[in-house]
């Protein structure tokens, strides 16, 4: 027996129940799918960062304390470094103090052979070398603002009192941050006006089995010395400036358990009411043939095309409005960029949402098929 349009026939019955059902698991999975965007990425990040050869080095006392340039050739000479560049931030912003755009310097003769994976053209990477006031933009911001390689702009200082009048000279791709700015260390040090300094540095080994022999010999050749280092994988820094915000995605991902979980009773209730407003119904359509399986399946499968089209809806509004993340929360700066509708998310929501419709379902069609049939009739009469 064919029961997909009986199951059509009873959800358009009471089009308002249906609707505000379909709503409320919606609303849930759009929590669910923005509540652990944030956290997955996280670990989406941290297992691309896995498999990296560099390592990042910076001051041991803290990241708010900076490091000589210096290093940065007494690194070099360390066995298996293949690159090394220093990196400070520019944390700047774009016309509006809500367009924050930080500026990574770094040394631009080292970015091909220390981040292959920006995908950095060698044309564009050669212009960055001679133009002293360039700079290498990633695509999505290049997107947001409408710029285009040759464009001149400012960014305005933020912990600096200064302006930096840069000119684009070439995009970033690949596994960089989509925001990223990256100019010259050297014309950053010329714009502050105090050469020198760094405030981590990056150094890229020839295999990963090196990575902690060569993060102990950097460490023990700046041994007692005015400004020593701690230096580590690229996923361990990862982790460790992470490590703050770890009860906050903890947090995240409890209360999108919570809201699932409290949705779920909503949706069960509501399916409850449905079906003791239908038991008459249900006992006429027992009398005239249909067995108590068809029943059981006629009810869950009402649950579980609810639960499918609130999953869509929900995962289509999560992406929709993470995928304006950039634009409507631009003070998050890279982290905006960053923040997406990942599809393990995705199909988890909408796994969750089906799961809700038809357990919500399932348990009163199973409470309704065992009573009396011949009971449910007489109060018909």
């Amino acid at each position: 027996m064919n029961l997909l349009p009986l199951v059509l026939r009873n959800l358009s019955r009471n089009r308002r129940r249906t609707l505000l059902t379909v709503l409320s698991i919606a609303v849930s999975v759009f929590m669910f799918g923005a509540l652990m965007s944030l956290p997955t990425l996280v670990e989406e990040i941290l297992k691309d960062r896995a498999n990296s050869v560099r390592i990042i080095t910076y001051a041991k006392t803290g990241l708010s304390y900076s490091l000589p340039a210096a290093y940065a050739a007494k690194i070099a000479r360390v066995p298996h470094v293949e690159a090394v560049t220093g990196e400070s931030v520019f944390p700047g912003t774009y016309r509006d103090p809500k367009d924050f755009v930080p500026a990574a310097a770094m040394d631009p003769t080292q970015l091909e052979a220390l981040f292959p994976d920006w995908n950095i053209k060698p044309a564009e990477a050669a212009e960055l070398q001679r133009t002293r006031s360039g700079a290498l933009v990633g695509t999505q911001l290049m997107k947001l603002y409408h710029w285009r390689v040759g464009d001149n702009l400012i960014l305005h200082g933020v912990a600096y009192p200064i302006d930096l009048q840069l000119k684009i000279v070439g995009t970033l791709g690949g596994s960089v941050p989509p925001s990223a700015v990256v100019i010259r260390q050297d014309f950053l040090d010329e714009a502050l006006g105090r050469p020198g300094t760094v405030m981590l540095l990056f150094s890229k080994v020839d295999h990963s089995d090196a990575i902690s022999q060569v993060s102990a010999a950097i460490d023990t050749l700046f041994a007692n010395s005015p400004a020593e280092t701690k230096s580590e994988s690229e996923v361990g820094f990862a982790r460790v400036a992470l490590r703050n915000y770890r009860l906050v995605f903890e947090g995240m991902k409890l209360v999108a358990v919570v809201v699932v979980f409290t949705i779920a009773l909503v949706a069960g209730n509501t399916a409850s009411m449905a079906v003791r407003e239908r038991r008459h119904e249900l006992a006429v359509m027992r009398s005239i043939g249909f067995t108590r399986g068809s029943v059981v399946s006629c009810l869950t499968a009402e649950g579980m095309l609810i639960g499918t089209i609130s999953g869509l809806a929900g995962g289509a509004l999560a992406y929709g409005i993470l995928r304006l993340m950039p634009h409507l929360a631009r003070s998050l700066g890279p982290l905006a960029f960053r923040i997406g509708f990942l599809p393990r998310v995705a199909i988890e929501g909408l796994l969750i949402a089906i799961a809700v419709g038809t357990v919500s379902s399932l348990v009163p069609a199973l409470i309704a098929a065992r009573r009396d049939v011949s009971a449910e009739l007489r109060a018909v009469v």
